[in-house]
């Protein structure tokens, strides 16, 4: 059967005149602000007080995107006697989101909870150069990072912390039981009058 001349030209016009009367979906972006998933991935926020410039998420970057700099200082002895100890401090720490290519490497490596992504996605440039955030943005950022979902209440319970309930109950099962302090006071005994 051959088809009829001009019906994939109703067809399309149609489908036309049905989306025509269903009301738009269009988000009027900078008049309203969209409402984002929990876990999107907008920037880089550094809580700075975390980082012991270890510089594992700079090598672990595949961009090299993250730019360290610090010096060594040195701590006095915390006792009498003891040692000088000698400690890394942050001098920079830039972000070139020109080069990141958003993938988490830098956050999941960072083994002392410096690195978090923050929801922020407005920080668009005119200028490319301008795209290299330094710390004092980055810790701008980190007040935006929402809180962690709260722990599903029928999950199982982590390794970390069944590991010490088991080791604080065996040592309280291993210590004797405390007595009360104090005089005692010797039972009277029936049958002596």
């Amino acid at each position: 059967m051959a088809p009829i001349p001009g019906s994939g030209l109703a067809k399309g016009l149609a489908v036309t005149l049905r989306t025509m009367t269903k009301k738009t979906v269009t988000a009027q972006y900078p008049d309203a602000q969209p409402d984002l998933p929990p876990r999107s991935r907008g920037v880089i926020g550094l809580f700075e007080e975390n980082c012991t410039v270890c510089m594992l998420c700079a090598r672990e970057c595949p961009d090299w995107c993250i730019y360290i700099d610090s010096h060594k200082e040195t701590v006095p002895a915390a006792a009498p006697g003891g040692r000088e100890r000698s400690r890394n401090v942050l001098d920079r720490f830039a972000i070139d989101f020109s080069l990141c290519m958003y993938c988490g490497i830098c956050i999941e490596v960072c083994p002392f909870d410096a690195l978090f992504w923050s929801p922020e996605f407005e920080y668009a440039e005119t200028d490319i150069h301008e795209l290299t955030h330094e710390r004092d943005k980055l810790r701008e950022w980190m007040w935006t990072v929402p809180a962690p979902p709260a722990l599903d209440p029928a999950a199982e319970e982590p390794k970390e912390i069944a590991a010490a309930r088991k080791a604080a109950e065996k040592l309280a099962a291993t210590q004797p039981e405390p007595q009360e302090s104090g005089p005692q006071q010797p039972e009277p005994q029936e049958g002596n009058s």
